[in-house]
């Protein structure tokens, strides 16, 4: 199994009403992409501002397999997360491992 997490840090564009429908997005992942194990996604409530860097939304993503990892990058309903970040995203981070 291989896990996947994404830290995304959002700009000033960013609404609360566009958060959570990329909150939403995520969430709907495991029902439409084969592969996941587990997916957990959420808004960073942490106290230690000064640990976040503007980082605020999180995605974790547990995959049966590493080709199941592979084939989610060009997956439709991934892409269409990745467009809908259009305009809004200032940076990304991203941790993949097996486990």
């Amino acid at each position: 199994m291989y896990e996947h997490m994404v830290f995304f840090k959002f700009n000033e564009r960013l609404t609360k009403d566009k958060e959570q429908e990329l909150l939403n997005k995520l969430s709907s992942f495991k029902e439409k992409i084969p592969g996941i194990v587990e997916l957990t996604a959420g808004i960073n409530v942490t106290e230690e501002t000064e640990n976040i860097r503007g980082y605020t939304l999180g995605l974790r993503v547990t995959f049966d397999s590493k080709q199941s990892l592979d084939d989610y990058g060009p997956h439709p309903v991934h892409q269409n997360f990745v467009q809908a970040l259009d305009g809004v995203i200032e940076d990304v981070v991203v941790v993949d491992y097996p486990i």
